[in-house]
């Protein structure tokens, strides 16, 4: 299996999580992990899996990702197993009502990522997932590398 884990990152969380990801993943075969403004089309050719991540910012994903979705050819992922992520705080640990409604209203970065791949042809390996943050800038939640690792993990089997 030839695979591509495409992230953008801020504070370093969604890349971490997407190097975790990438790392079970290169016990299934190649895998390459690149930002997302590092990739070309060749990155593309001849993959089998396809995961993209982004931290949700202001309830979406980075410009830079959706640009990088948006920016595939139609059908540019034909039959292409594809799979989205993000790195968000836990709302419930915050406990701000205003933003649980806003999170209820917006979502969160994964599943416009999972729908724009999606939409050029790619086939949905898994529900999108979040994984959470401590706090805006992280670090990465105890456990949540671990449960990224077993969301990969997931995406070795078809």
């Amino acid at each position: 299996m030839r695979s591509l884990v495409v992230y953008d990152s801020v504070f370093g969380n969604t890349e971490e999580i997407a190097r975790a990801i990438a790392g079970v993943l290169a016990s299934a075969g190649e895998v390459k992990a690149a930002r997302v403004g590092d990739v070309d089309q060749g990155d593309l050719e001849g993959i089998d899996l396809l995961v993209v991540g982004s931290p949700t910012r202001a309830f979406r994903a980075t410009p830079a990702t959706m640009t990088f979705v948006k920016g595939l050819p139609p059908d540019a992922l034909a039959r292409v197993r594809v799979a989205a992520f993000d790195t968000r705080v836990d709302v419930a640990q915050v406990g701000n009502k205003f933003l649980t409604f806003m999170v209820k209203l917006f979502g969160y970065a994964a599943k416009p990522i999972a729908e724009g791949l999606e939409k050029r042809g790619g086939v949905r390996a898994a529900v999108p997932e979040g994984f959470f943050v401590s706090d805006k800038e992280g670090p990465i939640t105890e456990g949540e590398r671990n449960r990224a690792e077993g969301w990969a993990r997931s995406l070795t089997s078809e």
